[in-house]
Order: structure tokens, then sequence, then C-alpha cells
């Protein structure tokens, strides 16, 4: 004969640990962020993968000031693109 199982009415789940895109962590996106190095050296030309990779850098730091609330990626993301066009034109010029 085959007895039910009762559960204990408690329902356990695991947490997904938050981890960054490894894009976002990657030391040379870093390292251009927060470089002092010559402005020639730095932004002559922008490859177009470097640059998104600057571009989600900068939405994902603006993103955090935020804490994260949603409903501005967009937003955040034209911020970013801005942000980070503005450095390197005011870099082209120095």
């Amino acid at each position: 004969m085959a007895t039910k199982r009762e559960s204990s009415g408690k329902k356990t789940t695991r947490r997904k640990s938050a981890t960054a895109a490894p894009e976002l962590t990657d030391r040379s996106v870093m390292g251009v962020l927060e470089s002092k190095q010559s402005p020639a050296s730095v932004c002559a030309n922008i490859d177009p993968d470097s640059r998104r990779r600057l571009v989600a850098a900068e939405a994902y730091f603006r993103a955090e000031r935020r804490g994260f609330a949603s409903g501005h990626e967009l937003e955040d993301w034209v911020a970013a693109e801005a942000a980070v066009d503005s450095r390197a034109s005011a870099m082209r010029s120095a």
C-alpha cells in the first residue's frame, strides 16, 4: 500500500548570485574608463566592439547608481553612448 507523503509547507529556493557579465568586469574596459593615458593613445580610433563594451560598462554604472530600478535601460544606454562619445571627442581634440 502506498502512503501519501506530506510536505512541511516550506518551499526553499536558491537565490542566484548576482554576477556581472564578463564584458563588464574585463580589466581592459575598466582600465580604459579609469585611465589617465594620453588622449591620442586611448581614443585615436575606437573599434566598434571596444566602444560597445565601454558603453555597456558606463550604462551598468549608471544603473548601479540608480539602484538598478527597472524601466530606465534605454535611457541609461543612450546617456552612456553620449558620455563615451563625448570623452572620445574631447580626447581627440586635446
